[in-house]
């Protein structure tokens, strides 16, 4: 019996294999800016990109690269965009999901039409930044939080998740006394959990990743997020030019610091936060992509 347990036929070995393979091309790029981002200056150049390991250990390029205040200045806003318009996006979300599987919900199938057309077309740049603008919100934080604040894709998959509750429980809270705010955060809510736990990661990376409107909402180089510092130094064609329009005078060695291994190290820290927050979130993102997508 254990023999055949762990007795493999040839296709599965292949599949095995082939994602075996597939796992090491998407995490060798990663890896390998890691290894660039470690390697002392005097050994990049001979690195040329392709080395396996760290030559000349240091942690210099990213402690010059954290001393840029740009770059700090980038993490923070990051971090506050990311943060809030996750709350914002996890509420809204969760509010309209809970709506709209009402069966008594006066006017759902046009709502639930209007949601599917928004999937299909949408209104464009231009007029995102027109309503920016007439909303004030132009070169504030909220011009970035508020885009997509409710995806419907992601709203489908939470009502699917929000209709698995039991209804002989939310009638129960009813007589208890609770009111449907009181209902959606106490009882739905907590029970979807799995649902939340994936939406929040989908969003979550959406709105780390988020560059393209913030080039053009944000006009304050003070409320530019990392993505876009990390665009401006991907495009940038001369290592001199990023020096003088990052400051880079002020950074200790900076001199001495390889472009590439610059390059790799802000590619890391872009990418670290996701990568630290994905694991957290690991054992629901299956069950709930599964869950949430599939009729029962």
């Amino acid at each position: 019996m254990v023999g055949r347990r762990f007795r493999k036929s040839p296709g599965e070995i292949v599949i095995a294999l082939f994602l075996f393979l597939l796992a090491i091309a998407m995490i060798y790029p990663i890896y390998n800016q890691l290894v660039l981002s470690l390697t002392g200056p005097e050994f990049i150049a001979e690195a040329d990109g392709t080395t396996l390991w760290p030559r000349g250990f240091t942690l210099v390029t990213y402690r010059s690269v954290l001393a840029i205040p740009k770059v700090y200045l980038g993490i923070l806003n990051s971090l506050l965009i990311t943060s809030v318009g996750l709350v914002v996006n996890i509420i809204l979300t969760s509010m309209g999901a809970y709506v709209l599987i009402r069966k008594d919900l006066y006017g759902r199938p046009v709502f639930m039409t209007l949601i599917v057309i928004t999937m299909i077309f949408e209104g464009g740049l231009i007029p995102d930044y027109f309503l920016m603008r007439d909303l004030h919100l132009l070169d504030t934080y909220w011009s970035v939080i508020m885009y997509k604040a409710v995806n419907p894709y992601y709203l489908i998959i939470l009502m699917r998740f929000f209709a698995g509750v039991p209804p002989s429980l939310i009638e129960a809270a009813r007589i208890d006394g609770y009111s449907e705010m009181r209902i959606l955060f106490k009882i739905v809510i907590p029970v979807s959990i799995a649902g939340i736990a994936t939406i929040s990661l989908f969003y979550g990376v959406f709105h780390w990743n988020e560059y393209f409107r913030a080039m053009i909402y944000l006009t304050t180089e003070a409320k530019w997020p990392l993505q876009v510092i990390l665009r401006e130094l991907i495009v940038s064609l001369e290592k001199a030019a990023f020096i003088g329009a990052m400051n880079y005078q002020r950074a200790a060695g900076a001199a001495t610091i390889a472009f590439k291994a610059i390059k790799a190290s802000l590619i890391i820290i872009a990418i670290l936060p996701i990568m630290a927050f994905y694991p957290f979130v690991l054992k629901y993102f299956v069950k709930g992509r599964m869950q949430g997508s599939v009729k029962e």
